[in-house]
């Protein structure tokens, strides 16, 4: 897999697939740019290389339609203020005139293209519409490691058509999540939260024959029961002993129970928060958990939107050792699967 350093991006249209789909407030407010400060790296080498830099996203599901409240506007002035220089935004994604737009850009410039599933063919990964998103650039890059589990046109057609790489945030997922796998230091403990079992089946299968603990909360421990779920290390699994709010999170001699067992270990992955995060009285499980990462110095691994998101509220995104981007493609990875979006690349 090529990556930024395999190419010469002088006075190139480079077409970067960013992930910029962030939470907004009711009135349209970026609540969090971690996905967009995340970015920041790629775009300002591509600048520095003398690129004419494209940027493509999604956000949010309007399935296939133009939806006014997710234009990529507050993005464009997001971009704006983290670059200081001037993002122009495009009125869409596609057609003569957006690829006009870019021809006429000058080297260290750069272009915001309109949500990309505003148009259904995204998302179905249409040929016809990779082919006409390849004609806004020369070259193409992936920075969008939680989207790579998904066959879409931005994701996978494009490669298929122009010359790829890898951009420094998803080669950095890469590198780590692989060797997390690979190689993990022992003892390894790993957190399991949020709910939909059915996502996390594979991934607590296969880190069960390398973990020493699974620590899973009221939900996901549930929804096993319920669905009469076997793993081959069930043993490992270790339940909440006590909750609150009718298991809308762990109460606090779980949390203390919890603490110990990351106390101890020298690795930690986390997917998904303990309990009901959006409800303040429902985040104690999270933040006890979070705490304990921290003071166990272990290398912490940590993924998931809404975990991350938990993480960055509480001012603590520096204090872990790598955050993921990646939500179900960080789970599909570490599951073994193999994602659409890093097979094109290849």
């Amino acid at each position: 897999m090529k990556t930024l350093r395999d190419f010469n991006f002088k006075n190139k249209r480079v077409l970067v697939r960013c992930d910029f789909n962030v939470p907004l407030s009711e009135s349209g407010e970026i609540l969090d740019d971690f996905r967009i400060k995340k970015s920041m790296a790629t775009i300002e080498y591509l600048i520095e290389k003398k690129a004419r830099v494209v940027l493509i996203s999604h956000l949010g599901r309007p399935k296939g339609k133009v939806v006014e409240e997710l234009r990529l506007t507050q993005i464009k002035d997001r971009l704006t203020e983290c670059l200081d220089l001037s993002v122009v935004k495009t009125p869409d994604c596609v057609g003569p005139e957006i690829e006009k737009w870019s021809r006429n850009m000058q080297p260290g410039e750069v272009l915001l293209l309109e949500n990309l599933r505003f148009h259904k063919e995204e998302e179905e990964n249409n040929e016809n519409f990779a082919k006409e998103l390849s004609k806004i650039g020369d070259i193409y890059i992936n920075e969008a490691f939680s989207v790579c589990h998904r066959a879409h046109a931005s994701v996978v057609g494009i490669a298929k058509i122009l010359p790829c790489g890898a951009g420094f945030q998803l080669e950095k997922e890469i590198k780590i999540l692989g060797d997390f796998l690979k190689n993990p230091e022992k003892p390894l403990v790993a957190v399991i939260g949020g709910k939909k079992v059915d996502d996390k089946a594979a991934v607590i299968e296969k880190i069960s024959q390398m973990a020493d603990s699974i620590l899973v909360n009221s939900l996901i421990e549930k929804e096993i029961k319920e669905k009469n779920l076997k793993f081959s290390r069930s043993d490992k699994i270790i339940s909440p002993i006590d909750e609150v709010g009718g298991g809308r999170d762990i109460g606090p001699k779980t949390i203390k129970l919890f603490s110990e067992k990351i106390g101890g270990a020298k690795t930690v992955f986390w997917s998904g928060p303990l309990g009901a995060i959006e409800q303040e009285e429902f985040s104690s499980g999270s933040e006890g958990v979070a705490l304990a990462i921290i003071k166990s110095r272990a290398f912490s691994a940590v993924g998931g939107g809404d975990t991350v998101e938990f993480i960055s509220r509480m001012g603590l995104t520096e204090k872990f050792s790598h955050l993921s981007l990646g939500g179900g493609a960080m789970l599909e990875f570490l599951s073994g699967k193999e994602l659409p979006g890093l097979k094109a690349l290849r």
